[in-house]
């Protein structure tokens, strides 16, 4: 409010018909302009009282944040204007704890897109006490699609080695292909050189099989090759992958059990990091199905366990799924990742390395560790968004 207005509106009584009418021109003057301020703001803010009542928001905020719009503004908690039950519980222990300048990331789900929210809580302050609360919202939808566009580019290097053991990996059937082809064709060669006759028919065909056989190979090859390269498609949106890890390990419990493998589940249960929930199950999938196999070669007469345990270390979501396997030596573990790669007599050679693409689109990384006849421990590491962090530090103290 500029001076004149101030001054004036102590005098009120004692100005003239002219004098309050320039006092209101002015402070609708000024209204004007903090509105436009307030409108032209690239991110939502909501001003409320101490009840949570709103007192001013602007339309970027119902642009950003779901809303129930039935409600009337002025009358009911902001937790209970949201339509989105993370947001609401955020706000909702905000109020009640009194937490301020605290800050968490959401994720919203729309149709076909997912847009990515930033909630911060700070204390509205009016003649130095708290008569309210701050609420902004800011967007990083742009922020976070490049992140994962950045580790997307990243990931591609990989693909050279991809590429050179393709190569080697059709080198083979080629080589079979090609050998049998001659083969035929100087038997062909010869026939017509002698009685004119070719081959007889057995002949023939024991020769066509090999290359039939090998062509099968080419194109098993190749689609795995086209299965490995492909990139995964992923829609990440923050939830608790404690959740979905839970489900997955519910699933295998009954064949587990029927194969007398203990499952040992511990879970944080403490944070939502950003993952894509049909991705994570395949992961779990994978690594299960992995320590089964493990187990299952070698029981000992401590008996066959799984253990599967996710704690948070420092900025990190950490997830182990340790088994008492047969284990793996060096070498083994040193290529374990790679396309191809595989000691099973029955394996593709893919299942790990499509854990590990998962997990670098999840932007984590995961690693092995392993002991011949001990048992083998997968570690994956989740980066936890920042400002998660902050809240579960406030939230401690």
């Amino acid at each position: 409010m500029s001076d004149f207005v101030g001054k004036a509106s102590e005098k009120l009584k004692k100005l003239s018909e002219e004098q309050v009418e320039r006092l209101i021109a002015n402070i609708q003057g000024e209204n004007d302009i903090f509105d436009s301020i307030l409108e032209s703001l690239s991110s939502g803010l909501i001003v409320v009282d101490k009840n949570w009542k709103i007192i001013k928001s602007n339309k970027c905020v119902k642009r950003l944040l779901p809303l129930f719009f039935h409600y009337k503004e002025k009358d009911v908690e902001l937790w209970n204007l949201i339509d989105n039950d993370e947001i609401s519980s955020f706000i909702k222990k905000a109020a009640k704890e009194n937490l301020f300048n605290v800050s968490d990331e959401f994720s919203i789900v729309n149709e076909n897109s997912v847009t990515f929210i930033v909630v911060t809580v700070l204390p509205l302050v009016k003649n130095s006490d708290i008569a309210g609360s701050i609420i902004t919202i800011s967007d990083i939808t742009a922020k976070r699609q490049q992140e994962i566009l950045l580790h997307r580019m990243e990931s591609l290097q990989s693909l050279t080695n991809l590429a050179a053991s393709v190569a080697h990996e059709i080198k083979n059937p080629l080589g079979a292909i090609s050998i049998h082809i001659q083969l035929l064709q100087k038997a062909v060669k010869k026939s017509r050189a002698g009685d004119g006759y070719l081959p007889d028919e057995k002949f023939m065909e024991k020769y066509l099989d090999v290359v039939n056989e090998e062509i099968d190979n080419l194109n098993r090859i190749v689609m795995d090759f086209l299965f490995a390269v492909r990139p995964v498609k992923s829609q990440l949106v923050l939830s608790n992958p404690d959740d979905t890890i839970g489900k997955t390990l519910e699933f295998f419990r009954p064949e587990l059990e029927e194969n007398n493998i203990s499952l040992d589940l511990s879970l944080c249960n403490e944070i939502r990091i950003l993952i894509d929930e049909k991705l994570l199950r395949e992961v779990i999938v994978n690594l299960v199905q992995n320590a089964k196999a493990a187990v299952l070669s070698r029981v000992d007469e401590s008996g066959a366990r799984l253990a599967v345990k996710s704690f948070l270390r420092k900025d990190n979501y950490i997830l182990t799924v340790a088994d008492n396997g047969c284990g793996m030596d060096a070498e083994t573990c040193n290529h374990v990742f790679e396309p191809y790669y595989t000691t099973k007599s029955n394996g593709t050679g893919l299942g790990l390395t499509t854990v590990y693409k998962i997990i670098k689109e999840l932007r984590g990384d995961i690693s092995v560790t392993s002991e011949l006849n001990r048992g083998t421990v997968f570690t994956v590491s989740l980066p936890v968004p920042q400002k998660s962090t902050m809240l579960l530090e406030n939230a401690g103290r």
